[in-house]
């Protein structure tokens, strides 16, 4: 089949199946432009809970599929990509948290989003990259905090609002790359552009940095507002490459450039329009969680959701 055979059958089973496509910014640009709803991980899950769909075709990784079930238990909820995994997501574990709940009882765990269902079955509050700083500020002061599983982002929060916390050691295998030189190199190289940064890379709690006049740290759809809104033509782009797509997409007059070629997250290449066809044909890989944990983890996610 063509590509255009292949969208054109997307769209017939589609309407057929009541089913809706939901895909993240990092997913193929082909990916991208055949979604109904593309955003981050935040956007997705809303839009997850609120869907009338009858099938939820997640163009993601797996935790975000697991995330989509977990809000909307009475949704089919399938993976175009089954084995398409995160590297925050498989660096911590719900046995890690248990230990960590026995040593401080009173103690609070906030999980980011990137975390498996076991994980957030753990969990006092979720968080995304875009609310963040809202929920860990919204937290008791007396009560210690754990923080997981990135520890960038764990470092950043920390940074910006002064909140003492643990901070698990994981990162994002793509963010982890973009350091505070990288960034300071292409704000040289480019003086009329800003630079327009995700709190997952290595550089987001350096001063250096976070008070540079010209970086600006946000989440996917923060990084998409400001340069939408923002009167400058050039952008150098600290995140996942295939934002970019977007990006140019709402600002076809601008410039956007990668902080460097090789800001690409080979797990979410995994989706391809052929494996989405083949998910709409033949409604395989769907993500489904016994419901005694997909109750214990969507308390933490229902508690994110009420604070963004």
């Amino acid at each position: 089949m063509t590509q255009t055979e292949i969208i054109d059958r997307i769209k017939q089973l589609k309407k057929e199946k009541n089913a809706i496509i939901l895909a993240h910014y990092y997913t193929r640009p082909e990916v991208q432009d055949i979604a109904d709803y593309l955003g981050d991980s935040l956007g997705l899950s809303q839009m997850a809970g609120t869907t009338e769909a009858d099938i939820i075709v997640f163009c993601g990784v797996h935790f975000m599929a697991e995330t989509a079930s977990i809000i909307s238990p009475n949704k089919k909820v399938l993976i175009p990509a089954e084995g398409a995994g995160c590297s925050l997501a498989e660096g911590v574990a719900g046995y890690d948290l248990r230990e960590w709940k026995k040593a401080n009882p009173d103690g609070l765990i906030v999980s980011y989003v990137n975390t498996t269902a076991e994980v957030k079955a753990y969990t006092d509050y979720c968080c995304t990259s875009s609310n963040a700083l809202k929920i860990v500020q919204s937290l008791p002061k007396d009560k210690k905090i754990l923080f997981v599983p990135d520890k960038n982002l764990g470092a950043y929060i920390q940074k910006v609002t002064g909140r003492e916390m643990e901070i698990w050691n994981g990162d994002c295998c793509v963010h982890d790359k973009i350091d505070t030189q990288m960034v300071l190199d292409k704000l040289e190289e480019y003086p009329d552009a800003d630079v327009l940064i995700h709190p997952e890379s290595s550089c987001s709690h350096d001063d250096r940095i976070l008070n540079h006049p010209r970086a600006f740290m946000y989440s996917t759809a923060g990084i998409i507002k400001h340069a939408k809104e923002s009167p400058k033509q050039r952008f150098i782009i600290a995140t996942e490459l295939e934002t970019i797509h977007k990006l140019q997409a709402d600002n076809p007059t601008k410039e956007f450039i990668p902080i460097h070629p090789k800001t690409i997250c080979g797990q979410m290449k995994k989706v391809t329009l052929e494996k989405v066809l083949e998910a709409l044909e033949k409604e395989q890989y769907e993500v489904r969680l016994p419901e005694d944990l997909r109750e214990k983890a969507w308390l933490p996610i229902q508690r994110m959701l009420d604070l963004s």
